[in-house]
C-alpha cells in the first residue's frame, strides 16, 4: 500500500477515535463521578476517582418521601411495556389497512396520517391536556398509555406500510384462494413476515418512552406514580442543596435498561430500518 495512503488512513482513524472519545467524555464523567465523594465531583475532572465510594447508590436508591427508586423503575417499566404492546398491535393493524385494504378516502386518510408526523407535539399539548383533564385522567398512566393503543405514532405506521408494500400481493391472493379472510391474512401471513419492523418498533418505542420526561412531568404529580426520569428530577434542588452524588448514581442506573436493549438488539434495529427502505 502506498505510504501516502497509509498515512491518510491513520490520520482519519485517529481523528475518528479522538472525536468518539470527545463525545463519550460526558457519559464517562457521569459514571466516574457517581463513585466520587461529593467534595470531589466538581473539583476533580479526571475519569478515574481518587477516592471511591458506593454511598451515592445506597442513598439514591432510598428515593424520596418513603418511595424508593425501585418503585420508580417499576412504574417506568410498566408504562414502557404497555406502550410497546399498544404500538405493535395497533400500528401494525393500521399499516395493514393502508397497505392492503381498499376503503373510501384511503389516500386522504393516509395523507392526513403523514401530516401528523410533521406536527410538533407541543402544538397538541394544551388541547390534549384539557381533554384528559375532563376525562379525569390526570395523575394516572392513561394519558401515557391509551394513545399508544389508538395507533398514535404515525412514524411506526409509515415504517410498517413500507415493509408490507414489499411483500408480494400474490401471497395474499394465494391465501384468499385457500379460504383465508383478511383477519387470517393479517395474522397468519403478514405478522410473521413483518417481524423485523415489529422488533424495530418495539425497541424504539421502549427507548423513547423510557427516556420521556416532558409528558410524564405534565400528567403525573403524585410521587408514588413517578417514573425514573421524574424521580431523578426530584433529587435536584434549585436552592443548591442537591445530593449530586445520589443524582448522578441514579442517572447511571437509569441508562442501564436503554443501553442493554440497544446493544442487545442493535443488529435487529438496523435490519428492520434497512428492509423498510427508510435507511
Amino acid at each position: 500500500m502506498p505510504l501516502g495512503k497509509t498515512v491518510g488512513r491513520a490520520v482519519k482513524h485517529t481523528a475518528i477515535i479522538a472525536l468518539g472519545l470527545l463525545m463519550l467524555y460526558p457519559v464517562l464523567w457521569l459514571i466516574s463521578s457517581s463513585f466520587k465523594p461529593n467534595t470531589l465531583i466538581f473539583s476533580d475532572t479526571s475519569l478515574w476517582p481518587k477516592e471511591w465510594t458506593f454511598e451515592h447508590y445506597r442513598n439514591g436508591w432510598k428515593g424520596l418521601q418513603g418511595v424508593s427508586f425501585g418503585r420508580f423503575f417499576a412504574n417506568s417499566a410498566f408504562i414502557s411495556l404497555m406502550s410497546v404492546l399498544g404500538n405493535v398491535v395497533t400500528c401494525s393493524l393500521a399499516a395493514f389497512a393502508f397497505a392492503r385494504l381498499e376503503f373510501r378516502l384511503k389516500k386522504i386518510w393516509f395523507g392526513l396520517m403523514l401530516v401528523t408526523i410533521m406536527l410538533p407535539y407541543h402544538v397538541t399539548l394544551v388541547p390534549q391536556y384539557v381533554m384528559y383533564n375532563k376525562f379525569e385522567w390526570i395523575n394516572t398512566y392513561l394519558p401515557l398509555i391509551v394513545p399508544k393503543w389508538l395507533a398514535h405514532d404515525s412514524f411506526f405506521i409509515l415504517l410498517m406500510v413500507q415493509f408490507i408494500r414489499g411483500i408480494p400481493k400474490e401471497l395474499d391472493e394465494s391465501a384468499t384462494i385457500d379460504g383465508c379472510g383478511q383477519a387470517q391474512i393479517y395474522w397468519r401471513l403478514i405478522v410473521p413476515l413483518l417481524l423485523p419492523a415489529l422488533i424495530t418498533t418495539s425497541i424504539f418505542t421502549f427507548i423513547w418512552t423510557w427516556d420521556d420526561f416532558f409528558s410524564q412531568m405534565i400528567y403525573l404529580n403524585k410521587i408514588d406514580l413517578f417514573t425514573v426520569q421524574l424521580g431523578i428530577r426530584s433529587l435536584f434542588d434549585p436552592s443548591g442543596e442537591s445530593d449530586w452524588g445520589a443524582l448522578l448514581a441514579m442517572s447511571v442506573l437509569s441508562l442501564a435498561p436503554v443501553m442493554i436493549i440497544f446493544f442487545a438488539f442493535q443488529r435487529l434495529i438496523l435490519e428492520g430500518i434497512a428492509t423498510t427502505g427508510l435507511k
